[in-house]
Formats: structure tokens, C-alpha cells, sequence
């Protein structure tokens, strides 16, 4: 309700009330609501591009950068995390596996290198976080490089052990004739007496007596790549490629049990005792070669062989008698 104004008049030295028409009020009531607006705008937009005050949306865009500041922490703490794991894999992927396949370890420079380009993560760059945002991603395309060198690692790995397993399968380990079926070891490898001309020759192999028909067994997996009488002396014979270089030869046999080309086993038969060629009484004549050179037959007898057997073998072995070829 309005306060009633007076003035004072001159002509009849009285106070008269000011007598306001009611569009005047309505005129003043308006100006002083339009001026009050106007001054609360301008104190709004004023106070909107100060930081004093925060608009409901730089609020809520405000409480995501924090999240996302909280996410790209713990993101780092877990990258930390599998660095960790990931080095002991590499330590032990150094250290014993390649230890023990024989391969060289892969160095520090390599599994932990970085990646070149100076404006590599420019795009990431520019914002308020951006340095969290670059060295992240930095840790994750490192840890992602790290990775997928140790799965080839481990991949190279798998095929040394592999390869491993089928040079241990390939190498000859057991004796060609039984113990039961012996009936003595009669020359081992090294010098002996030839037996025709009694001059002292090199006996390539170790002849095993034992009576005609005797089996003859493979002494390791392997592909038969000649069985034939065509090699001067050795008469009716059998050559096994077992593969990583290694060739096992049996000579003066009676028969064969398998053909050219065959694949045979460890243990399977492959032929029977005889004397044929340059022999003068049945027996096996058995040689193991390495890349064409030949090896004491006696140093791969660890398949089927107790202690005690092998060291009375090695005895007769050693002796220096005369061969039967």
C-alpha cells in the first residue's frame, strides 16, 4: 500500500495531499520492475563469467573430470600392476626357458622399447588433462609392445620345446638286440684286429654275436632309407634316418622286416641276424652316425640298460680284441 505524499502550497500557506492518477502508479510500478530486471541480469551475467559461480551443467561436467581423473589413476595403478607380472614372466622367460632350450635371451632394449614420432599423441594434446591422457597411453602401447614380444617369445618357445622333444626322440637309445638274445658283445668301437688280413683297423661300430634269426630292433624312431646288400662289406643291411643328423647302420643280416622308405618305431623289428657280406660268424654289426661322422655306439645305450648292464657292456667294449667283420 502506498504511502499518501503532500506538498505544500503557497497560495493557501497549506499542505495539500499529491493526488497520483492511477496510471501514473501503474506507469512508475512497471519502470521500477523493468530497472530491477535489468540490474539482476547484469548481476547474473556478471556473476556467470566469474568462478565464483558454477552453472548446473559445469557442475555436472566438473564432477566427470573428476571420475575420469579417478578412472585414469586407478587405470595407472593396474598398468603398474601388470608391469610387474609381465617382468617376471620375461626374468623367467630369460633366465630358464631360454636357459634351457639354448637360445639367447632377448635384451631389455628391445622388450621395453618405446616408439618414435615426436607428434605422435599431438592429438591428445591441448586439454587440461592431457598430460595424464599422453603418459596413459604411453604405459598402455608400451604394455601392449611387451606383450606381443613375449607371446612370440613364448611362441618361439613352443617350438624349441617341440624340436627338443623330437631330437630326444630321434637320438638312438636302446641296445639293437635283446640281452636275452646275446651271445656275447664281441667287439666294441675303436681299433680292433681285422679278422681277414689281422692288420689293426678301425672298427666303426660294435658287433654283437647272437644266433641267425635273432630280431633286430630299431633303436629310435626313424624312416628306413636303404635296405639293400649294395654297400661293400656290409652285406644285407638296413640305414634309419632318425632325423637332427642322426643315422643308425645294421649290418650281415640274414632278412629284412621292413623296405626302403618305411616308417619304423623305437623297438619294432626291422630284421633278423645273419652273416652275410665281409662277417665270419652270424652277428649284428651296429654303427651310429652324427652328421656323417660315426660315434661310439655304447654312449646312447641309456633306454634299456640298468647301471650294472651298462658298465659290464662298457667292460667288454673296451676290450681290444678281434672283430667278425
Amino acid at each position: 500500500m502506498f504511502k499518501t505524499k503532500y506538498y505544500y502550497d503557497k497560495n493557501s500557506l497549506s499542505y495539500r495531499k499529491v493526488e497520483v492518477n492511477k496510471s501514473t502508479q501503474i506507469r512508475n510500478i512497471l519502470a521500477f520492475l523493468i530497472s530491477s530486471m535489468f540490474f539482476g541480469i547484469m548481476v547474473l551475467l556478471i556473476l556467470l563469467k566469474s568462478t565464483l559461480v558454477n552453472t548446473p551443467t559445469e557442475l555436472t561436467q566438473a564432477r566427470e573430470i573428476s571420475n575420469f581423473k579417478l578412472q585414469f589413476n586407478l587405470l595407472n595403478k593396474k598398468i603398474d600392476q601388470l608391469n610387474l607380472v609381465l617382468e617376471d614372466i620375461e626374468q623367467r622367460d630369460n633366465n630358464i626357458y631360454r636357459v634351457l632350450f639354448e637360445t639367447n635371451p632377448i635384451p631389455s632394449d628391445v622388450r621395453k622399447a618405446g616408439f618414435g614420432g615426436i607428434n605422435r599423441y599431438e592429438n591428445l594434446k591441448g586439454f587440461e588433462n592431457s598430460d595424464l591422457v599422453v603418459e596413459t597411453t604411453k604405459k598402455i602401447e608400451i604394455l601392449t609392445k611387451q606383450i606381443v614380444i613375449q607371446s612370440k617369445s613364448l611362441d618361439e618357445i613352443e617350438r624349441l620345446a617341440s624340436d627338443k622333444e623330437k631330437l630326444l626322440a630321434s637320438i638312438p637309445s636302446i641296445q639293437p638286440i635283446k640281452n636275452d638274445d646275446l651271445t656275447r658283445m664281441a667287439s666294441g668301437f675303436g681299433y680292433r684286429t681285422d679278422p681277414f688280413d689281422k692288420s689293426r683297423k678301425m672298427h666303426g661300430g660294435m658287433d654283437f654275436t647272437a644266433p641267425r634269426g635273432t630280431p633286430i630292433y630299431a633303436a629310435s624312431d626313424g624312416k628306413i632309407i636303404r635296405a639293400d646288400a649294395r654297400s661293400s662289406g656290409y652285406g644285407k643291411h638296413i640305414r634309419i634316418d632318425h632325423g637332427f643328423g642322426y643315422v643308425t647302420l645294421y649290418a650281415h643280416l640274414n632278412k629284412y622286416n621292413v623296405k626302403r622308405n618305411q616308417m619304423v618305431k623305437k623297438g619294432d623289428i626291422i630284421g633278423f641276424v645273419g652273416s652275410t657280406g665281409r662277417s665270419q660268424a652270424p652277428h649284428l654289426h651296429y654303427e651310429v652316425r652324427k652328421d656323417g661322422k660315426k660315434y661310439n655306439p655304447i654312449n646312447f645305450y641309456y633306454g634299456d640298460l640298468s647301471p650294472d648292464e651298462f658298465d659290464a657292456l662298457l667292460k667288454l667294449a673296451n676290450q681290444e680284441n678281434q672283430s667278425l667283420d
